[in-house]
């Protein structure tokens, strides 16, 4: 059966870390380049074990061996296939060669969990819509730990089903994301225009479209 990238990272990443056999140091985890080098074909598998120790004597010691032997600036990795005892060496050629495609765990860890947010988040928006809970929704809009997405499509709902108390709160809140911030000008535009009112340009209370006085101020609104 056909496994994608992700599934394999997710097994192997499950996986016991191995040592490597020339120095005993856990190896990295690695990704194989997008762009392959030399017959294209590949390790079979995205993903390997690295030994990136500097001080491993299969790495000391192949400066020399391949410069006597190739007469080539370059040495050797250690390398194992995921899931198997099969180490080989791998050529590299400077100190830095493949540490570029060691992954990052900890920055993959993070990358899931703010998908899962995500996830979450729009899960609860989904339910929260078909019940017509605003105040929920809006809680969600103004809540600054809730992702960047979740926050835009709760203010482009709120704007659907939010009632004139919404308004308040989100004028009393900038947000410095810019893209929030014009989809909540937007949803409060529209909360404006399903209940037909606008506010005060003298208090900021909430008041009719069609009044001509302030009801809580008392000023001359007419076509202000």
């Amino acid at each position: 059966m056909f496994e994608t990238r992700e599934e394999v990272l997710e097994k192997v990443l499950a996986m016991p870390r191995p040592k490597c056999p020339h120095c005993g140091v856990e190896m990295n985890l690695w990704e194989e380049p997008p762009m392959r080098i030399g017959d294209g074909l590949g390790w079979g598998t995205p993903y390997l074990f690295v030994c990136f120790n500097d001080e491993c004597p299969l790495y000391q010691s192949g400066w020399k061996h391949i410069e006597e032997s190739y007469a080539h600036r370059a040495s050797y990795r250690c390398m194992n296939y995921p899931g198997s005892e099969v180490f080989e060496c791998v050529p590299v050629f400077s100190d830095m060669g493949m540490r570029g495609q060691i992954v990052d765990e900890q920055a993959m860890a993070e990358q899931e969990a703010a998908k899962e947010a995500i996830k979450r988040g729009f899960n609860l928006l989904a339910d929260y819509y078909t019940t017509r809970e605003g105040p929920a929704i809006l809680q969600l809009l103004l809540d600054p730990q809730q992702p960047a997405r979740v926050r835009l499509k709760a203010a482009e709902m709120i704007g659907d089903i939010g009632e004139t108390e919404a308004i308040e709160p989100l004028r009393n809140l900038h947000f410095p994301n810019e893209t929030i911030q014009k989809k909540v000008d937007e949803a409060i535009a529209k909360i404006h225009e399903r209940h037909f009112t606008r506010e005060c340009p003298f208090c900021a209370e909430i008041i009719k479209s069609r009044a001509s006085v302030c009801k809580h101020c008392g000023k001359d609104v007419a076509g202000k």
